[in-house]
């Protein structure tokens, strides 16, 4: 989406997550985890489609992700990626 008026910490947060999932799904073993990662992966994409996402939620998510997958060291950069992207949107405004 060149030149258009989209955030690019959602088109960035959008290829990280895109990234993570198809690794996610190439990855040949199976873990106790692995659908709790895939949700959230979903939940996450649809965040980056919808607008800017809800920060309490995207950090969500990434805890969950990290607790389900964080063990799967072939995974660990890519769900860097992620926290890279999600870290874009800076801290949840309080009160």
């Amino acid at each position: 989406m060149t030149g258009s008026d989209e955030d690019p910490r959602v088109t960035e947060l959008r290829t990280a997550v895109s990234r993570l999932r198809r690794e996610l799904a190439a990855h040949p073993a199976e873990f106790p985890d692995r659908g709790i990662a895939e949700d959230e992966l979903a939940a996450l994409a649809a965040m980056a489609v919808s607008g800017v996402p809800e920060i309490p939620r995207l950090r969500r998510s990434l805890l969950l992700i990290a607790g389900s997958i964080g063990s799967v060291s072939a995974l660990a950069p890519g769900l860097a990626e992620v926290r890279s992207a999600v870290e874009l949107f800076g801290e949840p405004r309080r009160g």
